[in-house]
Order: structure tokens, then sequence, then C-alpha cells
């Protein structure tokens, strides 16, 4: 695209089954019809003589026949079919009758809907003010825009209230946000996005800050989180037919919900507060994330006795995402530690800041360098010329830190600094249990959002 952007021909060489992902892309940055070749197979499982042979005998001709093709040659997978309006009515019958023409289609993640009738969507609407056909941008990948009117039509099928629809509407902010990436949505290892809500309001709208906190059963976080699921399926693209190519993938995370009047009795700042946020004010923060340990039963009533364990915890969540440190990304490796009130409260009442609990979390969240060595470069392949710490120490790429001996069992940090180490406090208030969350830099980078509950003017005529 970049090649294109500057009246340059290309050709984009992508591995085997990612040609209607790439070809999706393309479209949603305003690049359609890109030329395409691909390469045979997995790149990593064959020897360097199997991959020579097979892009001699298949993929150079696609690169000469993309660099010499004339527009309207040939049509591609980029054609898009004919897709309903967003009024046209697309099933009708009995509500088992419709569900079945939904999976059919491909359009909810296997569960029941609520079929988005005109009528239901206009009613989820009718209290908000929001102009339901008002673009806030456009997928990056597929090309789709992003409406009012779809997000509600996807709530409605996800069972969500018209109270939710600011955290809708601030949900998709994030998903329109270059710097969260969310083109990457359906990236291999299948990282799936957790949306942690903060402030004074989630309560009242009834989301579960506490016991089970990340456990289906409270509405609110189920269906705001199943919301998420179905607008990167409906919108963004991302089925497994076309777009999404996790090879496994997460369960749907459910919304995780601060404990605000936690923090306020502590005096910490919320996980919003800490990415940017007004200070704190309501807000929803999102990241993707790879995989999850618990940290249960910690032991201890100080800090300097837990904070051994939680750090420990942190470290055995980090494998091949330590790229992020280095290597697919640069200084973006962002784990996420949730810690219940109390073990949160062993730290306050210490004197200890947030801060504070980073610097010292910092200190235990280590491995081995030969074992983050082989995480970046001889287990995953993930890193150019699979150069050691200290070499990447020595042409500045990483922190001194990396580098303060020659010695392979050195402990080395699984983050660049104190403050990637992001914490949020909610769970059960008496039990002294964590569970750190190991993100996908920037395959869906830390993201929030201001969440604005005032009814909106959108459709208010203004007279001068």
């Amino acid at each position: 695209m970049a090649a294109e952007s500057v009246g340059i021909p290309s050709v984009s060489i992508v591995c085997e089954g990612f040609a209607g992902q790439a070809l999706a892309t393309g479209r949603g940055y305003g690049y359609d019809n890109l030329a395409l070749a691909q390469t045979l197979g997995h790149v990593d499982a064959q020897s360097a003589e199997e991959m020579i042979s097979n892009f001699l005998a298949a993929t150079v001709d696609q690169v000469v026949a993309g660099l010499t093709a004339v527009d309207g040659d040939a049509s591609t997978e980029a054609d898009v079919s004919v897709e309903p309006t967003a009024l046209e009515v697309v099933a009708t019958g009995s509500v088992d009758e419709v569900n079945e023409a939904f999976r059919d289609k491909g359009w909810t993640d296997g569960n029941a809907i609520i079929p988005p009738t005109k009528d239901r969507v206009e009613a989820f609407l009718a209290i908000t003010g929001h102009d339901p056909w008002k673009v806030l941008g456009v997928a990056s990948s597929s090309g789709r825009d992003v409406t009012v009117w779809s997000i509600a039509v996807n709530a409605v099928m996800a069972g969500c209230v018209p109270e939710h629809l600011p955290i809708l509407l601030a949900i998709a902010e994030v998903l329109l946000d270059p710097a969260y990436g969310s083109e990457h949505s359906g990236n291999t290892t299948g990282a799936d996005a957790i949306i942690v809500v903060s402030g004074p309001t989630n309560s009242d709208l009834g989301f579960n800050h506490g016991p089970g906190a990340l456990r289906e059963g409270a509405h609110a976080n189920t269906s705001v989180g199943r919301w998420l699921r179905l607008y990167l399926r409906n919108v963004f693209g991302f089925t497994g037919d076309a777009l999404d190519k996790a090879t496994f993938g997460n369960s749907a995370r459910v919304v995780l919900a601060e404990d605000h009047a936690a923090l306020v009795d502590i005096g910490w700042p919320s996980l919003a507060d800490d990415l940017g946020a007004p200070a704190g004010a309501d807000a929803v923060s999102m990241a993707r994330m790879n995989s999850g340990t618990i940290i249960g039963s910690v032991f201890g009533s100080t800090p300097e006795e837990i904070a051994p364990y939680l750090g420990n915890g942190i470290a055995r969540t980090a494998a091949w995402d330590l790229t992020h440190v280095y290597g697919l990304g640069h200084d973006q490796f962002s784990p996420l530690l949730v810690l219940s009130p109390v073990l949160a409260r062993t730290f306050a009442n210490a004197g200890m800041s947030k801060l504070d609990v980073q610097r010292l979390l910092f200190e235990y969240a280590r491995i081995p360098a030969s074992t983050f060595e082989a995480m970046i470069g001889e287990w995953s392949n993930l890193t150019a010329g699979r150069r050691s710490l200290a070499e990447l120490v020595a042409e500045g790429l990483l922190p001194t830190v990396y580098g303060e001996s020659d010695d392979p069992n050195r402990m080395v940090p699984v983050v660049t600094r104190p403050e990637r180490l992001l914490i949020s406090v909610a769970g059960d208030p008496n039990r002294t249990n964590a569970y750190a969350l190991s993100n996908d830099g920037p395959h869906g980078w830390w993201t929030t959002k201001a969440i604005d509950f005032a009814i909106s003017n959108d459709l208010v005529c203004q007279v001068d």
C-alpha cells in the first residue's frame, strides 16, 4: 500500500490462505484489488530448498502476472458480493427461523440472538439522541462503514440495553483508532480483546466487579463482551471462512469492570487513568490478549512476601509474545495484572503507590536471558538475525538492563520498563488471588477512550 500510494506498481507476497485477509485490509485502507502472490505452505515448516522450489514453481508467475496485468483484466477475491442494505429485511418467520437463517449466513456467534427487527433497533436508539446514520469511520479490515445503526443492530442481537450504547460507541472508537490496529484481530495466534470498564458509573449500569468478575452471568459484562465479537464478525469481517485466521482462538471474554470504590479508597488511579483518560472518568480500555494465568492463593501480609509470586505469575504468562519487547514490536509488550482488592490493599497499606508496585514487580517478573533469547529468536523465529540480548543492547535497541553481563542464566525482565506492567483491581474482595494476562503488543495495542453518557444532540435542530 505504501508503494502504491506513491505510484509504484506492487505485488504483495502473502502466505497461503491469507489472500482474502490481505485484499480486505487493502480495501479497508482504500486500495481495492491489490495484486497478490501467494507462497505455498508454511514457510517455517519447509527446508530452504523446498521453499525456493515452491517459490519458483508457483509464486514467481503470480508476481509477474501482478506486475503486468492491466486494470480490469481479471476479477480477484477482492470482488465483494452484494450485501444487504441497512433497512433490508433479510429473514422472516418465527424467532427460531430467524435464528436459523442468521446462523446459516454466519451472522451469529453460534448462540441464539434477539432478532434485530427495525422496531427493536429504533427503540434501542430512541432515547439516546444519536443519528442512526452517522458514520464514525471505516473498518480497516473490511472497508465497511461503522455506523451508529450497525452498532445498535448488533447490540440488539447481543441482548444489550440502550444504556450500554455509550460504552459500545467508545469501544467502536477504539476499533477505529489506528493505534489499536483492529485489522490484526484475526491473526493466527488468536488473541482476543479484553474490554476494561473504569469509572464511577459502571456499577450503576450493572457491571460486576466483584466475585466472578470475568465469568459470564452479569448481564452488562456478558452482553457488551458478546457485542464486540458480533461486531468484529458482522462489520469488521472476522469470520472463519474469510478474515479470521486464528489457529485456535480464545473464548469470548466478558467485560472486566474495575472496582472503582476500592481504587478510590486506596488512592490508586484506574487502568484508564494510567492509559491517559481524564482522572476518575468513565472510560473503556482495550487490548488483545494471548493467554492468562491464575495466580491463586497468594500468601503473605506484606508486599515483600507477595511480590515474588505475582512477578513469577507475570513471567510464566509470557512466551513468544516477548517478540513484542523486540522483534514483531519494539517496547510494545504490556501484560495486565488483575489484583483482587485485598492484594491491592496489602500494597497500599504499606504506603505503596501503583507505580511503586510496578517497580517492585519489575524486579521479580524476570526469566533467564537464554530463555528470553530462545523465545524471541530460536523457538518462535520472529526476530531478524536471532541476535542475542547483549547484541541488541549494544545496538541501542534494548535498555541496558538486558545486557548487564554475558551470563546466559542472568535474569532479565519480561518488559522494558515498570510502567509496561499494567495493573487493574477487581474480583472477590476477600480472596487473595490475581490474574496475569499476556498481551499481543501492536496486534491490538492498549487503547482507551472516554465514555460519554450525555444525550446526543445529533438530531437537534440548530437555529442561528
